[in-house]
């Protein structure tokens, strides 16, 4: 990128008021404002993830329009009633659309059914990205980035978001005056305008995310419930779990005993849910694995059976799980509040897989300590 500078101009028109700030202030007379940036910096010969940092009035975006004008994002058009779904570019198929949207750590199907509006912030934040990188597959530069959500919310989702950009081999630049996103982006270069600092190599890498997993009462589940991708039911007799994080509850998952006629010793998974917020970091699997560990050094076996397309992909190319049933296509029971006419008319058939934890066993003392919440 060649050497340029960025000069920006404004005419002062001389009023009273103009005139006794001057005054006020001991500012020279003038009838013209500017500011200008020199901007030297060559971009990596391969990178996907940049990022342009610093405080507000320091020319982030005045550089980034200059440099990448075309293509930053403006605010995308939603439609008020239907489904967020159906305003993705129509090009794509739903399987391709509801990966993307697990992708950048929005994997809650019933909320893929709600029109844009009604969503949280969080979730707005993550479905403008998703919708960024499908309409815009070479480069996205997204102004304001993070600026919108908590900053727990923009770690993780900055993470996510990341991730998704490499794996889809696309090139994506964040704008923002938030610092606290930079080891989570883990950027390939990074450039301050009020400085002038130009950083590459992806010298950052994203914090360990320490959660604390603890037995709760099943009332919990009243957290989580409406984010399950089918059913918000819960059995009263399952042992129940939560994930913590920065104490906030950002994970759930249900164990039961699973009655079989000729094996009596196998655990089951229930639900299994991470709020969305919290989505696109592996914490539901997190949680996932540690049951496990638990539920096998107590003596039994524990699997697990699961239609969500993520939640297979990633089972499926994880050490500590093994495939017992492969995914069949079923069709699931008539929820209680729709009507079985209602219900054959627009449900499908749904895949299915059985895995089973084959992984490292924690110390039988911590996982009885666990289950027992003590």
């Amino acid at each position: 990128m060649p050497h340029i500078t960025i000069l920006r101009e404004s005419q002062v028109e001389q009023t009273p008021r103009v005139a006794m700030l001057e005054g006020l202030f001991d500012l020279p007379p003038s009838e013209k404002n500017s500011e200008s940036w020199d901007v030297n910096f060559d971009l990596p010969d391969t990178w996907h993830v940049g990022l342009i940092v610093g405080p507000s009035g320091a020319g982030k975006t005045t550089v980034a329009r200059e440099l990448f004008g075309e293509h930053i994002v403006t605010d995308w058009q939603w439609d008020n009633e239907k489904s967020i779904v159906d305003s993705f570019p129509e090009h794509l198929s739903i399987k391709d659309i509801t990966g993307l949207l697990s992708s950048v750590g929005f994997s809650s199907p019933p909320s893929w059914l709600r029109p844009y509006r009604v969503l949280s912030n969080g979730e707005q934040f993550r479905v403008n990205m998703a919708r960024t990188l499908a309409e815009m597959p070479d480069l996205a530069v997204v102004d304001e980035f993070t600026s919108v959500v908590d900053r727990d919310v923009a770690k993780i989702g900055s993470s996510a978001i990341a991730k998704t950009v490499r794996k889809r081999g696309q090139q994506f630049i964040a704008v923002s005056c938030h610092y606290d996103i930079i080891n989570w982006l883990e950027p390939d270069w990074v450039y301050q305008p009020h400085t002038g600092a130009f950083i590459t190599g992806r010298s950052l890498r994203r914090p360990d995310i320490e959660l604390r997993i603890q037995r709760v009462h099943h009332e919990a589940w009243m957290v989580f419930k409406k984010h399950h991708y089918l059913d918000a039911s819960l059995n009263k007799a399952a042992a129940c779990f939560a994930a913590f994080w920065h104490d906030k509850p950002v994970a759930f998952a249900a164990v039961l005993h699973f009655p079989h006629a000729k094996v009596n010793n196998i655990k089951r998974g229930h639900r299994t849910v991470c709020l969305p917020d919290y989505q696109g970091v592996g914490i539901g699997n997190a949680l996932s694995d540690t049951i496990g560990s638990m539920i096998t050094a107590l003596g039994y076996r524990y699997q697990s059976q699961t239609a969500h397309p993520a939640m297979i992909r990633s089972r499926n190319n994880s050490p500590n799980w093994t495939m017992v049933i492969a995914p069949t296509y079923k069709k699931a029971k008539p929820g209680k509040h729709s009507t079985v006419k209602s219900w054959h008319a627009n449900r499908q058939l749904r895949m299915i897989a059985t895995f089973e934890y084959v992984g490292e066993k924690m110390d039988f003392g911590d996982a009885l300590r666990l289950y027992r919440g003590s």
